[in-house]
């Protein structure tokens, strides 16, 4: 088995890591016979190349995936106050498994690029530069993890016996010195309004969008339905509240049937997916003959679509049937709601509610 690309995100090294590296190579497609022809060793070498490729084949361009850093490009791009003016923020606000933090990282990992190929990674002053710093929050972030997270990010020496506002202050030196324009702040959601602390927080990140010069993408669930646009505040009080007039709200649906876009778009995911797969007797067409299946057993999530395609690679490797067939993809087992959610889903679509044949090539 080929040792795992670990890495980290929330470090300046694991980021840069994510932005410079290059494209994973395919493997070539072996026919039956080729496959046959294989010593042990040279099969179990080439199989565990291909289970690695089908794991991080890479990002289909999806019409959500656009739609949001469309948005994003404009954001990013039309802050270009000074340092005297608060910039506005974006945050994207989905359900679980709709690919929020891919987008949000993939759209980091583009404008980085940009700077870095534009400015060079060093800044006049002489520091290392950092186009962009990602962080994620955990269930109990305070005002000085969360300083923390940032300082730690860049790797700053004093994370562990600062307070919290030496800790903010040594963030703001971070990002000036390394020319810092994108910040990413995942899991916004586990920022609880109703208690004193949390509270605190949402009010740091005010904080950080007046005194840092950066562009904020921040990401989390359901931030509409828990009040967060609303700073915790009821009543005639939420006309007060700084977030909704300072965020941009960007929400990710799921693919649906119910239009002839939504079964076009999802059909379109299925031929990306095909051409992607290193599988002997697989053949195109195949997904796409199952389209309804895979929104059954999917909910049109694609988390939890692509976790499906990928146990559903590995399983036919392993047991030779070179091919992601329905009886095969009947085998693998997905998350909870994908399951629950699956026998609902199958009456629709027998009754025909909801289909992705029709009206979808």
């Amino acid at each position: 088995m080929r040792q795992p690309n670990l890495f980290s995100l929330s470090r300046k090294e694991g980021w840069r890591r994510f932005v410079d590296e290059a494209p994973r190579k395919r493997p070539e497609i072996l026919t039956r016979r080729q496959l046959e022809a294989l010593s042990e060793e040279a099969a179990e070498d080439y199989n565990d190349a291909r289970h690695d490729w089908h794991a991080n084949f890479g990002i289909v361009q999806t019409p959500q995936l656009a739609a949001v850093h469309n948005a994003l490009d404009e954001i990013v791009a039309a802050n270009r106050q000074d340092g005297d003016r608060i910039r506005s923020a974006a945050v994207i606000d989905a359900l679980p498994g709709l690919g929020k933090t891919t987008i949000a990282n993939l759209f980091g990992r583009t404008f980085d690029r940009q700077q870095m190929r534009r400015l060079g990674p060093v800044t006049d002053a002489g520091h290392e530069r950092v186009p962009a710093f990602r962080v994620g929050l955990t269930s109990n972030t305070t005002l000085r993890t969360l300083n923390r997270m940032i300082c730690e990010f860049y790797g700053h020496p004093a994370t562990d016996r600062a307070n919290a506002a030496t800790l903010a202050s040594h963030a703001l030196d971070c990002v000036l010195s390394c020319e810092t324009q994108l910040g990413i702040i995942d899991d916004i959601h586990f920022i609880d309004l109703d208690r004193r602390d949390g509270l605190a927080v949402s009010n740091h990140l005010k904080w950080l969008a007046n005194e840092l010069p950066v562009t904020f993408i921040y990401v989390g669930v359901g931030l509409a339905e828990r009040r967060f646009f609303a700073d915790g505040l009821s009543g005639k009080n939420v006309a007060l509240a700084q977030t909704a007039r300072r965020w941009t709200r960007l929400e990710v649906a799921p693919f649906c049937l119910s239009t002839d876009h939504g079964r076009r778009h999802w059909r379109s995911l299925l031929k990306a997916t095909e051409r992607q797969l290193t599988l002997a007797d697989h053949r195109p067409g195949m997904l796409g003959r199952n389209a309804d299946y895979l929104f059954e057993r999917t909910s049109g999530h694609i988390g939890s679509y692509f976790t499906l395609v990928m146990r559903g690679c590995y399983r036919a490797i392993r047991t030779g049937t070179e091919a992601l067939t329905r009886d095969l993809l009947d085998e693998v087992r997905l998350d909870e709601a994908s399951e629950q959610a699956r026998q609902q889903l199958a009456a629709a679509l027998t009754h025909g509610t909801l289909t992705g044949t029709q009206a979808a090539s």
